[in-house]
């Protein structure tokens, strides 16, 4: 399905921005119970840059995830991705871009037990009947070093290489922008590091764009740019330094 018609092209509000939100808000609840996770954020996001976002519990981190990715709907406002409109979209219009131009790394990895690597990779390409791109599915395969572990199941590899497995998958059908939920959450020291250089990896050398949700410090700091949010709102946003100088902005930010 193609999203390039002139009716549904729109220009975000930052520009050159792949995605973007405005003035979202998002409730949930009602009267007292009401819950404002999203309290009217405008905040644009480059083509090939990593960007991480940031805040306490509670803060909106998630949530503005999830509506920039398309898996949630903002109460107001409006959201662009790679000059589409996400809310003139239906629900089966969303699933065919989120399908074709997003890729996600989650936490969990949702890797699919009963298929090994190589199968867990080209999974999403072959549900969209897409033929895969053999050259580039083999680059990033060298690229994360699992050449020797493509017929391994998600049981006979290690955490470590399951997310890596997942970031070749989210990356194989080169989307728009992948999104990447606490993507070393469940992973020791080393196995981050990999996977936060992989992901670093990916958009200095493929140009990819990656806007990754962590309440880690340490992998924040690999990003170009961080994003803080509390109650709702951005209360930053400039370069990505040092954990250190992350974990002063959190502390600052409550």
């Amino acid at each position: 399905m193609s999203f390039s018609t002139p009716e549904a092209r729109v220009a975000g509000p930052a520009g050159s921005a792949l995605v973007s939100a405005t003035g979202v808000t998002r409730v949930y609840g009602e009267g007292e119970a009401e819950v404002r996770a999203l309290d009217g954020v405008t905040v644009g996001f480059p083509a090939g840059r990593f960007t991480a976002i940031m805040g306490p519990s509670g803060s909106g981190k998630s949530t503005l995830m999830h509506i920039l990715a398309g898996l949630d709907r903002p109460t107001s406002g409006s959201v662009v991705l790679d000059g589409i409109e996400l809310s003139a979209l239906d629900d089966a219009r969303l699933t065919d871009l989120r399908r074709d131009k997003v890729g996600f790394v989650f936490q969990s990895f949702n890797l699919l037990p009963v298929l090994d690597a190589r199968e867990n990779i080209l999974l999403p390409l072959s549900i969209a009947g897409r033929k895969p791109d053999q050259a580039w599915v083999g680059r990033l395969i060298e690229t994360v070093g699992l050449g020797d572990r493509l017929s391994h199941r998600p049981s006979e590899l290690s955490a470590g290489q399951q997310q890596r497995v997942a970031i070749v998958r989210a990356l194989a059908a080169q989307p728009s922008v992948v999104f990447a939920d606490e993507p070393t959450g469940n992973l020791d020291s080393k196995s981050s590091a990999e996977v936060l250089e992989l992901l670093r990896r990916s958009v200095d050398e493929f140009g990819q764009t990656v806007i990754m949700v962590t309440h880690d410090a340490q992998a924040a700091s690999y990003a170009d740019r961080l994003l803080l949010l509390a109650d709702g709102l951005v209360v930053h946003d400039g370069e990505a330094h040092s954990a250190g100088d992350v974990l002063d902005l959190l502390k600052a930010a409550g």
